[in-house]
């Protein structure tokens, strides 16, 4: 029931910009930490940038400076904007949603099915 799903990705040239939107369900957004992990061929995947439910942001250091993370609550929805894309930016693209689940005292996460981002000329 729990489901996030990933859009806004496509193929960009060198240089562009593009933002990912993650829509969540089946959870209570507000509380939960929100992520964004990329996967390129051949690579594990790793993360890019999380913020959490109080709006404290993380990034990776290939990405600071040039991607923000941002979350509405309202619209359950966490964004990615990336700008100044290059070639090391192609991956898929995963949401990801972490929190504590009280009841069974433990974390959990879950994840969406990811958006291609394909930076080339």
């Amino acid at each position: 029931q729990v489901q996030l799903v990933e859009s806004g990705g496509g193929l960009v040239q060198p240089g562009g910009s593009l933002r990912l939107s993650c829509v969540a369900s089946g959870i209570i957004f507000r509380l939960a930490s929100m992520g964004w992990y990329r996967q390129a061929p051949g690579e594990q995947r790793e993360l890019v940038a999380t913020i959490t439910s109080g709006g404290v942001t993380n990034y990776a250091d290939s990405v600071k400076g040039r991607f923000t993370i941002s979350r509405d609550n309202a619209k359950n929805t966490v964004y990615l904007q990336m700008n100044s894309l290059n070639a090391e930016d192609t991956a898929v693209y995963y949401c990801n949603s972490a929190f504590w689940d009280y009841g069974l005292n433990r974390r959990r996460d879950y994840w969406g099915q990811g958006t291609q981002v394909t930076v080339s000329s």
